[in-house]
């Protein structure tokens, strides 16, 4: 059955490359929707029947090998991202039609960066998971710049020179890895050594930390996302929920859990500090995006602090925060990805773009904005949406780690969480008669966040839906 994972990358690649057909040339939406939902549908299945199932596609040379394993971590990341891709694609086929650019050239892009995304999931090995990590950084790239205007631009190159800074802190790890433990491979518990020396696993968890935290947006490597709010809104959405933050946060899992390991990961004495980083990506994201009118602007710094939460519970070896920070892994894309479509339904039928801009915007577009206000409360982590149970369970674990003090930043930051989205709230329903126009149900710009909004609140009522399954994910990880 290991076509299954073949299938799954595969896919999506032909997709792209369909698009460019004659047949196809002005409908690609049609391939790049087929490939989501095939992608969708093989990543379930896979997940389902099929967990730890394996591929080997080529070695390079011996001990260099791209493979593949559907572990309990890649298949979170691979459900989460191809499950999502589907809505994403109706929603993007419906802006593109209020933006038309370089349609095709969109379509092909946005479908590569699904198989690189299934690519890093499923990775068997930090060669693969370097790989398909490029080639997500080369296929986003274009669509960073897609409007092609001067801060589109700019905003490319800086996305290309922090990403190419990353890959090769990333292949300065590969080498240290090789060095120390002869071997690629991922491993539960970590593949060093037991005689590798301190050092030299101080240096693998530096490498590792600033490699993929550019990805991840730990500060202060974050610099590349805000700028990123140039490109398409289907793309920040992309971005921040889907793909490419996720691919730094899921790095970050894979080296300090099956390349360093936990036990190692404590004694380098390095974890305090890493979670100082987390610390200060939580909070002064928040400020920053408290600063911000640019209403994607203000999500992409939200973005930055949410996937602080990630990061803290990666950093700290504590089962309970990881477990935590898994959760919150996919209740960030949920809830973040909700965001971002309801931005874009605002700055295409409202025109406008700033928070201060949007008084009254909510009694025309009702649902949009009730998506947006769900989604906004989850993220401050109010009961009963999603977000407040992987906050819940990060509260839990930093007091049996014995780290009081994450509960005094969490409590912060979900104060700063509402000071930066309940205004926008408050503007769009109780303040101000914009002359807007309308929402329509028809419009594939509406019912996209109202269906991810509904299942932030589905998986917050609901929580054996999802929570056994993290659970045990996170135990076979110790």
């Amino acid at each position: 059955m290991s076509w299954i994972i073949t299938a799954l990358i595969v896919i999506p690649l032909a997709g792209a490359g369909a698009i460019w057909l004659p047949a196809l040339a002005r409908r690609p939406l049609v391939p790049a929707m087929l490939s989501a939902v095939a992608a969708a549908g093989l990543a379930l299945w896979l997940a389902l029947e099929h967990p730890g199932l394996s591929a080997q596609w080529w070695q390079v040379v011996p001990g260099l090998t791209l493979a593949f394993r559907a572990d309990g971590p890649g298949l979170i990341f691979a459900v989460l991202a191809a499950g999502l891709w589907v809505p994403s694609t109706v929603y993007a086929g419906s802006y593109i039609s209020h933006h038309p650019h370089k349609v095709q050239r969109f379509f092909c892009f946005f479908t590569l960066s699904l198989a690189a995304t299934m690519g890093i999931a499923l990775a068997a090995n930090l060669f693969t998971l370097y790989v398909f990590y490029e080639m997500l950084t080369f296929v986003t790239w274009p669509l960073v710049m897609h409007n092609q205007t001067d801060s589109s631009r700019a905003a490319g190159a800086k996305y290309l020179v922090y990403s190419l800074a990353g890959a090769a802190l990333v292949l300065a790890a590969m080498v240290v890895m090789w060095w120390t433990s002869g071997t690629l491979d991922f491993a539960v518990g970590g593949s060093l050594a037991g005689d590798t020396p301190l050092a030299a696993v101080g240096l693998l968890v530096l490498l590792l930390t600033a490699g993929f935290g550019i990805k991840a947006a730990v500060m202060p490597l974050h610099g590349w996302l805000p700028s990123a709010m140039a490109a398409p809104t289907p793309v920040s959405a992309l971005l921040h929920a889907v793909a490419v933050v996720n691919a730094g946060c899921f790095g970050l899992l894979r080296g300090m859990y099956f390349v360093v390991g936990p036990e190692a990961l404590s004694q380098t004495n390095l974890s305090r500090l890493l979670l100082v980083v987390a610390f200060v990506t939580i909070l002064v994201g928040s400020v920053f995006a408290l600063r911000q009118d640019q209403l994607k602007r203000r999500l992409a710094y939200s973005t930055v602090s949410q996937l602080g939460y990630i990061t803290l519970g990666i950093f700290s070896g504590s089962p309970i925060l990881l477990f935590g920070s898994l959760l919150h892994f996919v209740h960030h894309g949920l809830m973040k990805i909700t965001l971002f479509f309801c931005a874009g339904a605002v700055i295409t039928h409202g025109g406008v773009d700033k928070v201060s801009q949007m008084m009254g915007i909510g009694r025309k577009m009702p649902l949009t904005m009730g998506a947006f206000a769900l989604a906004s409360l989850g993220m401050v982590g109010i009961i009963p949406i999603n977000g407040f149970q992987s906050k819940w369970y990060l509260l839990q674990g930093s007091l049996a780690a014995g780290h009081p003090e994450i509960i005094a930043v969490l409590l912060l930051s979900a104060l700063l969480n509402a000071m930066y989205f309940f205004p926008i709230i408050g503007a769009a329903f109780f303040y101000g008669d914009g002359s807007w126009q309308r929402e329509r149900l028809s419009d594939g710009l509406v019912w996209p966040p109202v269906l991810t909004a509904l299942l932030c609140l589905v998986l917050g009522l609901l929580p054996a839906l999802f929570l056994p399954a993290i659970e045990r994910i996170t135990q076979g990880m110790f």
